[in-house]
Order: structure tokens, then C-alpha cells, then sequence
């Protein structure tokens, strides 16, 4: 697994709003944990929500910042988001953890 590839790859499907290919690069039983909305995201089908809502909801696009690779299983990256909110623009943290070449965990927070 790639993981630069993969991340540059899930940034595009996200931005091009294929909610069936974003959702390919989660395991099935992925958490991602997002603490600015408040929740907690289990599975492919929470997580389809939490993609609905937040990110076709308000046409967000997502720009690569940085990506800090840990080790094969685990990288963070920082994003810019852009979209239909009340920022405009705001940045963002995602901290992956990767199984099977897929995404197992995402923590996701917003940087003001």
C-alpha cells in the first residue's frame, strides 16, 4: 500500500463527491471520530452520513496541506477545506490509521 497514493486518491473521490468510491478506501467497520461535530462514526454506513452531511452538504473541498507519514499503518495529515460555511475556509487535521490497506480509524479535528 502506498499511502500518499491512497490519501491523494480519497482527497479526489471526497472533492468529486463519488460517495461510493470514498466509502471503497474504509474498511467496513472503519470509526472515524470527528469531536467538532460531536460524534463518533461507525462503519462504512455512519460514516456514509457523516459524508452526506458535511461534506456534499456543503459542496466541502478538501486541499492537501501536508502529509506526515508515522509508519505503514498510521499517518496525519493537515487540509484546507473550503465550502458552503460560515468560514469559507478552515483547516483541518485527520490522524489515519490504516489495516489491510484500507482506512481503520480516522480522527478528525478542525484547526480555528
Amino acid at each position: 500500500m502506498n499511502i500518499q497514493t491512497l490519501i491523494n486518491d480519497w482527497i479526489a473521490a471526497g472533492n468529486a463527491f463519488d460517495t461510493e468510491r470514498y466509502l471503497s478506501f474504509y474498511l467496513e467497520d472503519a470509526v472515524l471520530d470527528d469531536p467538532s461535530v460531536g460524534k463518533v462514526f461507525k462503519g462504512r454506513r455512519e460514516i456514509k452520513k457523516y459524508f452526506d452531511s458535511y461534506f456534499i452538504g456543503y459542496n466541502t473541498r478538501t486541499e492537501l496541506v501536508n502529509l506526515d507519514i508515522i509508519n505503514n499503518s498510521q499517518a496525519h495529515i493537515e487540509v484546507k477545506f473550503s465550502g458552503n460555511f460560515s468560514e469559507v475556509s478552515i483547516g483541518g487535521l485527520f490522524h489515519l490509521t490504516f489495516k489491510e490497506g484500507k482506512i481503520a480509524f480516522v480522527k478528525a479535528d478542525l484547526i480555528h
